[in-house]
């Protein structure tokens, strides 16, 4: 079983089994867990959250709502990244 461990800094908000084509913004909300979101489409951004292990592939043109910088400090966007396996991410965004 395949899980996304979700922090606030260094507060464990929770551990939601992974769906397959599932993204992580439904399994945080399937599991109670905020997280802050406006388009889920990818396009403001509202949705980003830092990577902290694991992989989730963000699409390739980026939506408007993420930069090369961003991801290349971790950023992904819950809205729309899928997991490929265990992770851990942090809402508090790398800005």
């Amino acid at each position: 079983m395949a899980v996304v461990r979700i922090y606030r800094g260094s507060m464990l908000l929770g551990v939601v089994e992974i769906e397959e084509g599932v993204p992580i913004l439904e399994l945080a909300e399937d599991a109670d867990i905020e997280i802050p979101r406006s388009c889920t489409s990818g396009n403001c951004g509202t949705c980003m959250a830092r990577l902290v292990s694991g992989s989730v592939p963000m699409p390739d043109p980026l939506p408007p709502g993420l930069d090369d910088y961003l991801v290349e400090q971790g950023a992904i966007l819950t809205c729309i990244g899928v997991p490929d396996g265990d992770c851990e991410i942090d809402l508090i965004a790398p800005l």
